[in-house]
């Protein structure tokens, strides 16, 4: 897993809202309504991070999303496509991601929650599946799982102590 902390002071940072959800909570005096936002950032240049924020406006809650991801983020390592260096599934909760790595000129063929996270990522060519849950907030965290969980050639073979082009065939 890539968890290293990244400063995102430095990074030029885009966000993303996927979702807006209403909320409510009832207490003793009636219902307590909410808004709760899902928000992705990244730099389109390998690094992108999702959170959550809950407020009683809806901008308090995108801002506070946006807070919550930047101290998220993940470094994606990318092939020389724009690409995922290998195929990988990504796990969060009951719902899974399949990130397959594509050739130049395919694009990005991802649904909706997915599709914000690669392409606030930076990579430009892939195909991704959903599988299981379609929740957004755990499709979103199982996108960037995945994304996480990438390893480049030159880290493969440092850890089965073989020479890249043996590992790349």
């Amino acid at each position: 897993m890539r968890r290293e902390i990244i400063d995102a002071s430095q990074l030029e940072l885009e966000e993303k809202v996927v979702s807006i959800k209403r909320v409510t909570k009832v207490v003793k005096g009636g219902r307590n309504a909410r808004f709760s936002a899902l928000v992705v950032v990244g730099d389109k240049n390998g690094h992108v991070g999702a959170g959550v924020g809950k407020a009683a406006e809806i901008p308090e809650a995108i801002r506070k999303g946006k807070e919550d991801a930047m101290k998220s983020l993940v470094s994606v390592p990318m092939d020389e496509n724009k690409s995922v260096t290998f195929d990988t599934i990504g796990k969060f909760g009951s719902a899974s991601v399949l990130l397959k790595k594509a050739p130049e000129g395919t694009g990005v063929i991802a649904g909706g929650p997915a599709r914000s996270v690669v392409e606030l990522a930076g990579i430009t060519n892939i195909r991704t599946k959903s599988l299981g849950s379609n929740n957004k907030q755990n499709v979103v965290l199982a996108t960037i799982e995945g994304l996480a969980s990438l390893k480049t050639p030159e880290e493969v073979a440092a850890l089965r102590g073989k020479s890249v082009e043996e590992i790349l065939g």
